[in-house]
């Protein structure tokens, strides 16, 4: 039997650093919250190796007198609380005591400091947890923490960190965060000696757009609203510039970023009759409360919090942002402060209207090169009815199907072989009729007629288009023989740092995905290659769509188990989207398609992509034979 025993403290140590020092962004916060604390007006940051070899940052604070410079690496010792009252009322951003400690232990720390009003600066050195002396040293007043070789004694925590990149988007975006909420301070961010982030002294909403953009604070609605202690101030975007993650959500409690169910739910419920359910809602919010009602330590990270009247938490925040994105007009948001000015949003243009019936001749063009098949012979000629018609209506019913028309003439005057037919199908019935029939005309740009044996076929022609594409990329896929259809011109576009990390991070993984992308700069990517099948398909979407997928759940995962959705949100980005004009020769190739397509009857949402009305059907609905 195991006798029980104390574990020794260097061990303790590395253990509660496994909680709070996940990455090196984990200890890059830790540092900036200590800066703040100080009172620091100034901070500055350098990175090397994405974190993993050095994070330094120096700050211009109140600084640590030399005695107290072996107890800030002791765990469990503060300056900041010293009772369960002080607890139960944290001001501060940091008050466990553990994360210089923490920080320390896995890591090669130095912390060097001059108190402010002190002649003398003076150092300590802390390896594998082990206190050297304080030394007097040479350093302006403020405090610079430096830490080297993070996970240098463990190697096993080592070898999970990510690339260098993706540590440094991650500690990027912890600097962004802290900085978001402190625009009073001044900070600046190095990453290998390139300065990548100077923000000066400035008001809240330039801070904002520095961090967000200027076209996140362009397309905001301001926020600022008051109930007994509460009060919650802001931006929020306006429905149109919703993300399709929730990179773009900040939200701090009395000036610390929180992820909170709570107030998430909130604010989502907020959005909910303005946003898609698969979009998210951009914002930057900012709770002040009474210390007392919130509770900051449930976790070592001090990212997660807890209400202590968290059903009026939730009321608040939702009415405060429902209420603003209700009024929804620019000219009605109200002025926070000057800290808080955004510029008067201009007026929208008119909204231009299209004539309801557009000319055949300007919607419906053939492209070149389409696969199709010769439409069935028309078989009957409609009788002239004997009826005094206006001349108006006859122009508008020329009007939408003269270039139809002219269509079919031309497409049985051309040689079947000038075709390129899709594999033979299974005939209905004995005059080769297939089962879904052929094209008779498109409808509001979204739905298919077509004439079948029995009646009329109606298709949704984007989700069976969906469907298709998505099955031919599955079996593609299986076979390891996805082709790649290289671009002749790459297509750039600007991408956040995560989305560049995992590009670079995962190409070759991505390229067995058939989307080839190169980094161009840290915040530019090119699609230089995409799926062959969809090569129509917008290039910027389905790179972000897959890097957020592989970023979300891995790239292994993306090949094995959620290999399947991957590809269904592809083959969506790909599919023919509504309002596409389609022409004879193409809708059939699209029903010759579905009738060789597996499981074509529904698409990969799950819903049905056609339906059939037989003539009983249509019968029934004129009471024909009643």
């Amino acid at each position: 039997m195991k006798r029980i025993r104390k574990l020794p403290d260097h061990l303790v140590n590395q253990i509660a650093a496994g909680e709070v020092v996940e990455r090196p962004a984990s200890a890059l916060k830790e540092m900036l919250e200590n800066s703040l604390d100080a009172g620091a007006r100034r901070i500055t940051v350098d990175i090397a190796q994405g974190g993993i070899k050095l994070i330094r940052v120096n700050d211009d604070g109140s600084g640590i007198a030399a005695d107290d410079l072996p107890l800030a690496l002791d765990r469990h010792a503060t300056s900041k609380i010293g009772s369960l009252d002080e607890l139960e009322r944290v001001a501060t951003l940091g008050f466990r005591g553990e994360g210089l400690a923490s920080v320390a232990s896995v890591s090669r720390l130095t912390l060097t400091s001059r108190p402010q009003g002190e002649a003398h600066a003076h150092q300590i050195i802390a390896i594998d947890g082990t206190l050297h002396p304080v030394e007097p040293a040479a350093h302006p007043e403020g405090t610079t923490v430096e830490m080297v070789d993070l996970y240098f004694n463990t190697p096993a925590r080592r070898k999970f960190l990510k690339s260098e990149a993706t540590e440094y988007a991650h500690c990027a975006a912890a600097f962004e965060r802290v900085a978001l909420a402190h625009p009073g301070v001044e900070m600046i961010l190095r990453h290998n000696g390139k300065v990548t982030a100077r923000l000066p002294v400035q008001s809240l909403a330039d801070r904002v757009g520095a961090i967000l953009g200027r076209d996140f604070v362009d397309a905001s609605l301001i926020v600022d609203s008051e109930a007994g202690h509460l009060t919650l101030r802001g931006l929020v975007a306006s429905p149109t510039f919703s993300k399709a993650s929730r990179d773009a959500q900040f939200f701090y409690v009395n000036g610390r970023f929180v992820r909170d169910k709570t107030a998430q739910h909130a604010l989502r419920q907020a959005y909910r009759d303005v946003l898609h359910h698969e979009r998210h809602p951009a914002y930057a919010l900012f709770l002040t409360m009474d210390a007392a009602g919130v509770d900051v330590n449930v976790h070592p990270t001090k990212v997660e919090v807890r209400f202590r009247e968290s059903q009026a938490i939730h009321q608040f925040l939702f009415h405060s942002v429902h209420k603003v994105l209700a009024a929804g007009a620019a000219d009605s948001r109200p002025a926070v402060d000057a800290q808080l000015a955004v510029p008067d949003a201009q007026p929208a243009a008119p909204p231009t209207t299209a004539p309801l019936f557009a000319a055949a001749a300007d919607t419906a063009a053939p492209r070149a090169g389409t696969p199709g098949r010769t439409p069935l012979p028309q078989r009957f000629e409609q009788q002239r009815i004997p009826l005094a018609v206006a001349r108006e209506a006859v122009g508008v019913y020329d009007a939408m199907f003269s270039t139809i028309r002219a269509e079919e003439r031309a497409s049985d005057a051309a040689p079947a072989a000038s075709a390129q037919l899709p594999a033979p199908m299974p005939a209905a019935d004995a005059d080769g009729v297939p089962p879904l029939g052929f094209a008779l005309a498109q409808l509001h740009g979204v739905y298919i007629l077509a004439q079948a044996a029995d009646g009329l076929i109606l298709v949704d022609m984007h989700a069976a288009h969906e469907r298709i594409v998505y099955e031919r990329m599955k079996r593609a896929l299986e076979t390891d023989d996805l082709p790649l259809q290289p671009l002749l011109l790459p297509v750039s576009f600007g991408a956040d740092r995560f989305e560049v990390a995992t590009a670079d991070e995962h190409g070759d993984a991505l390229k067995t995905l058939g989307l080839e992308l190169a980094p161009l700069s840290p915040t530019q990517l090119a699609v230089r290659a995409v799926p062959l099948w969809l090569a129509d398909a917008d290039p910027v979407e389905l790179a972000r769509a897959v890097l957020a997928d592989v970023r979300a759940h891995g790239v292994s995962a993306a090949l094995t188990e959620r290999r399947n959705e991957l590809l269904a949100t592809m083959a969506c980005h790909g599919a023919v989207r509504a309002n596409r004009a389609l022409n004879l020769a193409e809708m059939n190739a699209l029903l010759r398609d579905m009738e060789a397509t597996e499981r074509s009857g529904q698409c990969n949402h799950g819903r049905p992509t056609w339906t059939r009305l037989t003539m009983k059907d249509l019968d029934r609905l004129f009471m024909r034979g009643q």
